[in-house]
């Protein structure tokens, strides 16, 4: 029976799934330019939508083979909902494993909704979620992506063993509060204390933008791995780095040219003709100040991009 994929080579790296962010494209890029030792969380999707057949949303679940392995994140409330979702998504789409979000702040998902991080605060429909998975039997490893509370950061010490005693086979967590969103200092120390806890492997997640940064995190927390976020935006290199590859992209402009031609050729394929528009959030990433700053009009480079409407359009911006 081939491992699954938390029981490879420790540390686990893994990208983070974020919203409009770690869709195919993005994924598909990682994993060319960074190669295969890292686990890939793609973007949320939601449970409601995918029971619905709602034509967009499915797809968003659609794997290319070279990016696996592939966990699919779920967000719901109820889960009667979720475990139909994961049936569909398993069978037409066969990820590498099904994710559960019971950590995103944003008012959509976890207000009105019930959803998310509200989810932490109801650790009885939580359990229950985790559950009716592990009973659907699904064959793929079920984990969830969590916060350390809802105000209080302690309360990862009591939700992280309810988690594991309903089943997930792996628990990430954020080490931030759902108050504090996606500011203020991020607690590692209470990760770590949150892996003493349980017996299942646990992912750090918060802040890791550099390999020292996850040879700090992996020491104070003691966890099998790390999650990385933020620090992979306009960075897909960055897995790269981790591996102590050659890479001498940072910085370098006709390397950074060339990743997002790639990227936005990838997006345009996946989106079709007016994607361009939707590519703008990764430009700004790729051009920040400190990724490039061997560019004297960065700014004024950086507002052109914003208004970019084509891919002819970026690349004729790109000839400098």
């Amino acid at each position: 029976m081939p491992k699954k994929w938390f029981e490879f080579k420790k540390p686990i790296i893994a990208l983070a799934p974020m919203a409009d962010y770690t869709d195919q494209p993005f994924c598909l890029l990682c994993r060319k330019i960074s190669g295969n030792d890292f686990v890939i969380f793609r973007e949320m999707v939601s449970a409601e939508a995918i029971v619905r057949q709602n034509k967009k949303t499915l797809k968003m679940c659609k794997i290319n083979n070279k990016e696996r392995p592939v966990v699919i994140q779920i967000f719901g409330a109820k889960s009667e909902t979720i475990v139909e979702a994961a049936k569909i998504i398993v069978k037409k789409f066969k990820p590498d494993g099904i994710d559960i979000n019971m950590g995103c702040p944003v008012a959509k998902i976890a207000g009105k909704n019930m959803a998310g991080a509200s989810l932490m605060k109801d650790t009885v429909r939580a359990a229950k979620i985790v559950k009716a998975l592990k009973i659907a039997k699904l064959g793929v490893p079920i984990s969830v992506k969590t916060r350390l509370g809802w105000n209080d950061k302690k309360e990862i010490l009591k939700f992280a063993p309810i988690l594991e005693t309903a089943g997930a086979d792996l628990i990430s967590i954020h080490g931030r509060t759902k108050s504090q969103g996606y500011s203020g200092e991020v607690d590692w120390s209470m990760i770590g204390q949150a892996v003493k806890m349980v017996k299942i492997p646990v992912l750090a997640n918060g802040n890791i933008r550099t390999v020292e940064d996850i040879k700090k995190c992996l020491d104070i927390t003691k966890a099998a791995g790390v999650m990385i976020g933020r620090g992979a935006m306009g960075k897909p290199w960055i897995f790269r780095e981790i591996q102590n590859l050659k890479s001498k992209i940072k910085n370098n402009k006709e390397e950074i040219k060339k990743i997002v031609l790639q990227h936005a050729k990838l997006h345009f394929e996946h989106y079709g003709e007016r994607s361009m528009v939707t590519f703008r959030k990764h430009l700004a990433w790729y051009f920040k100040g400190d990724q490039i700053v061997e560019l004297e009009n960065l700014k004024d480079l950086r507002i052109k991009l914003m208004k970019i409407n084509s891919l002819s359009e970026l690349e004729e911006l790109l000839k400098f």
